[in-house]
């Protein structure tokens, strides 16, 4: 019997923001507004990072990967989820769910691992400086920046594979996207292995780098406290803000979404939690790195200073 509700459910319909029916043309706008921002910001941090020598550091490096997947992370959603917002599409195939679950858990176990690799950079740029250029050569650039790209899709295959074994026997997902949640709660049974797994991938994805950057930033700021000048701490300090006020937004909207119990769900403060690490969140990374940091922003007046005179 669950073998034939699971081959009878061949798409699913997103509730989305229908609790919120007389302002869907606002929430259109706003969503729509800062996807843009979000994704010029992302180009335009990758673009000067390629263009610009200055800025072809292992710390940038890493932030045009994170600003490449990021862009990718939200192209993964948000234009879906405008779509549903202006009535055109509130449904979506069975194969087409899975595939926007593994894309949307690659791209964001892959975020959550590059943030702990760029804490990694900061703490051998500050650490241990004398040695930072051989150990944070290209090569390990590289390895690391396809490592964590191949653990987080790996992850996401293993998740989205094991989710979609399931028998499904509701259609309806409480939410605008297919995350792991909404979608065990349409399963006809949800085998404790599931739950196990997805504690597993949490841990891993979350709590692994996350306790990783905790130990790293209290190193670095024993690294800091030790610097005899107020203004030389100043300016140490300052190349890790920017990553750090990321850190904690990105960390904590995904420690909220997915180690919360269950009993205390409610779809409002799921959709509202949801927004935040897939609309907000992505925006943070361009504003904060072009806004708040002046080799960026110096990097684009020299861009912007050559097409003047070109």
């Amino acid at each position: 019997m669950k073998t034939a509700n699971y081959t009878e459910v061949r798409q699913f319909v997103f509730q989305g923001f229908s609790t919120f029916q007389e302002h869907q043309l606002t929430l259109f706008v706003v969503f729509l507004t800062l996807y843009i921002l979000t994704l010029t910001g992302n180009v335009i941090i990758v673009t000067i990072i390629c263009i610009d020598y200055h800025l072809h550091t292992p710390m940038y490096f890493f932030l045009s990967v994170l600003s490449t997947s990021e862009t990718f992370y939200s192209l993964v959603i948000i234009p879906r989820m405008l779509s549903s917002l202006v009535g055109l599409s509130q449904s979506i195939s069975l194969e087409g769910c899975g595939t926007q679950l593994f894309f949307f858990l690659g791209f964001a176990i892959t975020n959550c691992l590059l943030l702990a690799v760029m804490g990694y950079d900061r703490y051998v740029a500050i650490c241990n400086p004398l040695h930072y250029s051989i150990i944070m050569n290209w090569r390990v650039c590289a390895v690391l920046a396809s490592s964590v790209c191949a653990t987080g899709f790996s992850l996401s295959l293993l998740q989205a594979v094991a989710i979609f074994r399931l028998p499904f026997c509701k259609t309806l997902i409480e939410h605008f996207f297919c995350d792991v949640r909404p979608l065990l709660d349409l399963a006809c049974a949800t085998p404790i292995i599931n739950d196990i797994l997805t504690l597993i991938i949490s841990l891993l994805a979350i709590t692994a780098p996350a306790t990783f950057l905790f130990i790293s930033y209290v190193l670095i700021s024993s690294t800091i406290l030790k610097i005899a000048s107020a203004e030389g701490r100043k300016k140490t300090f300052a190349t890790c803000i920017s990553h750090l006020t990321v850190v904690i937004v990105h960390y904590g909207c995904a420690s909220i979404a997915y180690f919360k119990p269950k009993s205390e769900n409610t779809k409002d403060q799921d959709q509202l939690i949801s927004v935040t690490y897939t609309v907000i969140t992505p925006l943070l990374n361009p504003v904060v790195y072009s806004l708040r940091n002046k080799e960026v922003q110096d990097a684009l007046r020299r861009v912007v200073g050559r097409k003047s005179f070109s």
